[in-house]
């Protein structure tokens, strides 16, 4: 059944929540078994290694920047008309939200994405901190802290009213992007050579960046079909975890893209750690690990909202389509993330 068919059948926001869905369930799955995570590359990388996190996470991102760039290259997707560049970027959200942001997915023991799938494969950890940055977000898109984050925002704004593509401001050509990622592809793999990384965990780590690509992709062909203006978009956790929260808590949300993509990252999470028997219950270690924990999450809920999206959202769905502020919020991340582990985790592991 193609995309028009669809929405015939069921309707337009029905049709981009299945489309969340289904590119949560290949993100699920993907990540699952990958063991993919920012905070793990960042932590590894400020110890000074070159291992296979930061091997993964490479991996990851550069498939996602090969396949969007790809896709945009043949007409498959327009990365001018997504939301993310269609509208003000916030330099000084980039700046501040990616450096709280990083500092609570260290703090944390995850980054928002990882949370969401370690949650469903029995991570009551992951279950509380996930919670909490919800509603932090929540709180930071629409309740008593969006002043402070309208403020924050508006000290550095993009020029022109849209975001900034950085491919496009360095007057560089369209396959400039592709490029670039078949170079980090190519770094990516010879990390994974000398850390002896099996071909099944790279699959699995390339199918996160097919993910955020597919999300580009359904989104795109339905707003070209749509009677209603339908936002461009693909995998991000911050804005979807408050979205998901409220269509649970109130009877008048809608469906949307948002609505299917974290119940089908959850979804495809526990069926990956269903099928290789990896699905465990795990609590709280004591309750200092507890606090900090729940600390960590509120910090990523409010920085991710900032930053105008999180560890995915931003570090690779936002970085795919080269978005200025994406790029800019994903370093603060690894320098805050990398600042974090040295002053808190290195000294308390450092021998006296």
């Amino acid at each position: 059944m193609d995309i028009l068919s669809l929405v015939e059948r069921i309707g337009e926001a029905p049709t981009a929540a299945v489309m969340g869905l289904v590119t949560g369930l290949i993100f699920g799955i993907a990540a699952q078994r990958s063991r993919f995570c920012l905070r793990a590359a960042t932590v590894e990388f400020a110890r000074g290694q070159m291992g296979e996190r930061v091997a993964v996470w490479l991996l990851t991102f550069s498939t996602a920047v090969v396949w969007v760039q790809g896709a945009q290259l043949l007409g498959l997707m327009q990365s001018q008309d997504a939301r993310m560049m269609a509208v003000s970027g916030s330099w000084s959200g980039a700046v501040i939200g990616g450096l709280v942001f990083g500092v609570g997915m260290v703090m944390a023991r995850g980054c928002s994405g990882r949370l969401l799938v370690l949650a469903a494969t029995g991570n009551l950890r992951s279950v509380v901190s996930g919670l909490i940055f919800a509603v932090v977000a929540q709180m930071s898109l629409g309740g008593v802290l969006s002043p402070l984050r309208d403020q924050l925002a508006g000290l550095w704004i993009t020029s022109g009213g849209r975001n900034m593509n950085l491919l496009a401001a360095a007057g560089l050509p369209p396959f400039t992007g592709l490029l670039i990622g078949v170079a980090i592809a190519a770094l990516a793999l010879e990390i994974s050579r000398c850390n002896r990384i099996g071909a099944a965990r790279l699959v699995f780590a390339s199918g996160v960046g097919f993910a955020v690509a597919v999300g580009w992709v359904l989104t795109f062909s339905l707003s070209q079909i749509a009677f209603d203006p339908v936002q461009i978009e693909s995998a991000t956790f911050t804005g979807p975890s408050a979205h998901t929260l409220m269509y649970f808590l109130d009877r008048n949300a809608v469906l949307e893209f948002d609505i299917g993509l974290v119940p089908g990252v959850v979804i495809g999470s526990f069926l990956a750690a269903a099928i290789t028997r990896e699905f465990q219950f795990q609590g709280f270690e004591t309750e200092s690990n507890m606090r900090r924990a729940m600390i960590g999450a509120a910090l990523m809920g409010f920085g991710g909202m900032l930053a105008g999206g999180c560890a995915i959202g931003a570090g690779v769905t936002g970085g795919s389509i080269f978005a200025g502020t994406a790029w800019l919020a994903l370093l603060c991340m690894w320098i805050g993330a990398m600042a974090t582990d040295l002053l808190l985790d290195q000294r308390r592991l450092a021998p006296a």
